[in-house]
């Protein structure tokens, strides 16, 4: 773990369980891409840079994630780096209590303030600030999070973030994470249809060609939708809907899992419903959908 691969002249990765980018700028200054998941990650990541002999000057966070913003707080308060966030994502990452209080739909109870889902806290600046390397290109990936993005740097590699996942991960975990389903299809269709020297996504391996993939992601939206909809053939609670899916995938209920795939579910079923595919109507005060 936190190997260091290189996939351009000036552009590396380290392997984690979130891959954070390297863009080297001259030969002892870098840019991260993201930071990991905790101050463990930032410590292992500054060890990799002294033994480079690495000044790191800024991260380059791909969206707010817990999982990808974690490193930062240690990174900053060590290295004195600057951090840069675009949009809500920025606002998230410097009050981190945001994302569970979201994903719960209020305040976030004890089994979801931890660590995997509330980071340290840690100042940005917007990618519009006069510091940032403007020889990064920053490419929007809505959809996964409000404002994520990738980053292309300057031997055309890209950073693709949380816009889709690996083969192994879909087929084990079957739903991941999603926060506006037609902003993410539109993304992965874009993804598919990008070129460049070599792609990175943060959970799934390096490659040449990220078509395939994408269009793998994109047909697994496709399924779980339809499953959706096969389960509201009678009208249906998002409880009992959440309960079914969970029974589908095999997978197994906690406090985390429940904020994260609900919160996804909610997303799909907006979705189905803003395409006239779902109703939605109160019965006995409890919302029911139906396929229409």
């Amino acid at each position: 773990m936190f190997e260091l691969h290189q996939v351009g002249e000036n552009t590396f990765y380290l392997q984690s369980p979130a891959k954070i980018g390297i863009y080297r700028a001259s030969p002892t200054e870098v840019y991260l891409i993201d930071s990991g998941n905790d101050k463990d990650a930032g410590r292992r990541i500054r060890k990799v840079l002294d033994e480079q002999g690495w000044t790191l000057r800024a991260v380059l966070n791909t969206h707010s994630n817990s999982d990808h913003i974690g490193g930062n707080a240690y990174l900053q308060s060590n290295t004195g780096c600057k951090i840069f966030a675009g949009g809500i994502e920025r606002a998230f990452t410097e009050r981190t209590i945001l994302e569970p209080a979201f994903l719960y739909g209020g305040f976030p109870c004890r089994e979801l303030r931890h660590k995997f889902l509330v980071a340290q806290e840690s100042e940005a600046l917007d990618f519009s600030d006069e510091a940032f390397p403007r020889e990064i290109e920053i490419v929007p990936l809505p959809g996964h999070f409000f404002d994520m993005v990738g980053f292309r740097t300057p031997d055309d590699v890209v950073f693709l973030a949380d816009c889709l996942s690996g083969k192994p991960t879909l087929e084990k975990y079957g739903i991941t994470f999603i926060y506006d389903v037609a902003e993410y299809l539109k993304t992965l269709e874009k993804v598919k249809q990008m070129q460049a020297k070599m792609f990175v996504p943060s959970h799934a391996d390096a490659t040449e060609s990220i078509a395939e993939l994408a269009e793998f992601n994109i047909n697994k939206v496709h399924e779980i939708a339809e499953k959706i909809l096969e389960i509201c053939a009678e009208p249906m609670s998002f409880e009992a809907i959440l309960q079914r899916l969970f029974e589908e995938y095999e997978l197994k209920m906690t406090f985390e899992q429940h904020a994260l795939v609900g919160s996804t579910v909610r997303s799909y079923l907006s979705w189905l419903y803003d395409n006239d595919r779902l109703t939605a109507d109160f019965e006995q005060n409890i919302l029911r959908w139906r396929r229409t």
